[in-house]
């Protein structure tokens, strides 16, 4: 069994927006939903685990409610921190889940193929996460504003989630990390931590992080692309019976 947990507590204040940021809308659904959608399409997928504010539980069962086509799922209350967020998911993930996947709900655009690639290394080795090979040179800069050395780009990967683990191994870090009340930025973070060599399967570089208002345009555009490129893999039948349609309509004007 796989279960998915999306941390949706944060106030995403890059965003300036006076919502959190996973309520605003890309070509008109709510981030969110694009992002619980793109997880319920994946078959090897079984359980969603939304992890929000706990003011705003009320309101996404509602709205969950309404959404055709969604995998079973639970609402539940986050923390302070999206670590301890993901810590009250994790309490209610069932003993029957093998794998579990930490995905940021604000990352609406994830494919099918990565999700089964990391959930696939994560089953094979333990611990997997996607990330893309960065493209730009990296600086790496001391307190004066100072270059102190470039390293190599070939080395050099932007993480992105999924992050897949072994349900006891994830278990296992995050209550490490609280015992030592250790504080990481990403999950994969905390399983390092247990000495567990964590595999990178390759993502996707349209999957991106809404993070401030730049990024909503840049997602909207990939998602108009994806729509657009639907369209052109109709079946032929279908295809054949539209341009029949459009060239009459276009006839009689």
């Amino acid at each position: 069994m796989i279960t998915a947990i999306f941390p949706a507590a944060g106030q995403g204040r890059r965003m300036k927006a006076s919502i959190n940021k996973v309520f605003l809308e890309l070509c008109g659904k709510p981030i969110l939903v694009h992002t619980l959608l793109a997880f319920s399409r994946c078959p090897v997928i079984d359980k969603l685990i939304v992890v929000v504010g706990k003011e705003e539980v009320a309101m996404v069962k509602a709205v969950l409610k309404v959404v055709p086509g969604l995998k079973p799922y639970e609402v539940v209350a986050g923390g302070a921190e999206r670590q301890y967020s993901i810590y009250n998911g994790l309490a209610c993930v069932s003993p029957d889940t093998d794998i579990v996947l930490v995905h940021d709900a604000a990352r609406p655009l994830v494919s099918q193929a990565v999700i089964e690639g990391v959930a696939a290394e994560a089953a094979r080795s333990g611990a997997a996460i996607a990330a893309i090979p960065v493209k730009n040179t990296i600086k790496v800069v001391d307190e004066a504003n100072t270059v102190v050395s470039t390293p190599s780009r070939h080395t050099l990967w932007a993480v992105q989630t999924p992050q897949g683990f072994r349900r006891d191994i994830l278990v296992q870090a995050y209550q490490k990390a609280q015992q030592d009340e250790f504080l990481g930025t990403d999950d994969s973070g905390l399983v390092e931590r247990l000495g567990i060599p964590v595999k990178v399967v390759k993502g996707d570089y349209r999957n991106v992080k809404v993070t401030t208002p730049e990024d909503i345009f840049v997602a909207e555009a990939f998602l108009r692309a994806k729509v657009e490129e639907t369209v052109k893999t109709l079946p032929s039948a279908i295809s054949a019976a539209m341009a029949e349609v459009k060239d009459k309509f276009f006839k009689k004007r």
